[in-house]
């Protein structure tokens, strides 16, 4: 994973993010409420694992998450979410993926599309960058927030199955096949390790560098107009964009 992911820069969001977590929550919800139409057992549902993994990694409260579930499984009311992804170029053609959940497509289209040409970029067909990502657990912990060494976290997570870690501003950056990654997390958990950020993300092959400045502030606006859509859950990129 380059040093330029988009895990590296965290720490420098969280301050933000936490600023932001009653809108944060309401989008896990909404994940694992679609989840939950496969199911309310977690240990019968991999999907609904790994979205109450993610929400717990954002301190979710647990009485937040059996709320979601209810109204995902059917047990009390809730919209019928859909989910839906987007593919499209960013300004100086960063490959860009939206995943959305919604209940009602004409709605997120439009905004997903409005996004996309307001800043410089276009909004693709399905398939146009998807290609240039491959599928991934991804599991970041903060390296000043543990008592464990470098070395011990790695051992920890090749040991309980995970494919490789880096080291990335401040950051332990460990990576598992999708298949694997409930399995990894159980285990890193039962050894007290805590998350800053654990889930199934889209990681770039390779990166596109972004060095015009008018180009840059364009493009972390329309990030942050997709970060500020209630649907929009996650947005991928493989932007090379210096944090100064």
């Amino acid at each position: 994973m380059s040093g330029h992911s988009k895990w590296a820069t965290i720490k420098r969001k969280k301050g933000a993010a936490d600023e932001k977590k009653g809108a944060i929550y309401t989008k896990l919800a909404k994940y694992i409420q679609i989840a939950a139409k496969d199911g309310a057992d977690p240990d019968n549902n991999s999907k609904l694992k790994e979205a109450i993994q993610r929400a717990k990694a954002q301190n979710m409260p647990n009485d937040s998450i059996e709320r979601a579930i209810k109204k995902g499984s059917g047990e009390t009311g809730g919209a019928n979410w859909e989910d839906v992804i987007y593919e499209g170029y960013g300004i100086g053609g960063i490959a860009v993926i939206v995943e959305a959940l919604t209940d009602n497509k004409n709605r997120t289209a439009g905004d997903v599309r409005h996004y996309f040409d307001k800043f410089g970029g276009n909004l693709g067909q399905n398939g146009c960058v998807s290609y240039m990502f491959d599928k991934k657990g991804v599991i970041v912990i903060d390296a000043e927030e543990t008592d464990y060494s470098e070395d011990e976290i790695m051992e920890m997570a090749l040991d309980a199955g995970a494919d490789d870690m880096v080291t990335n501003e401040g950051t332990y950056e460990i990576t598992t096949d999708p298949a694997s990654f409930i399995e990894v997390t159980e285990a890193l958990q039962a050894k007290g390790l805590e998350f800053l950020n654990a889930e199934v993300a889209m990681v770039p092959q390779n990166y596109t560098r972004l060095e015009d400045p008018d180009a840059i502030v364009k493009f972390n606006k329309m990030l942050d107009m997709f970060e500020e859509n209630d649907d929009v859950q996650n947005v991928w990129h493989n932007a090379d964009i210096d944090e100064e």
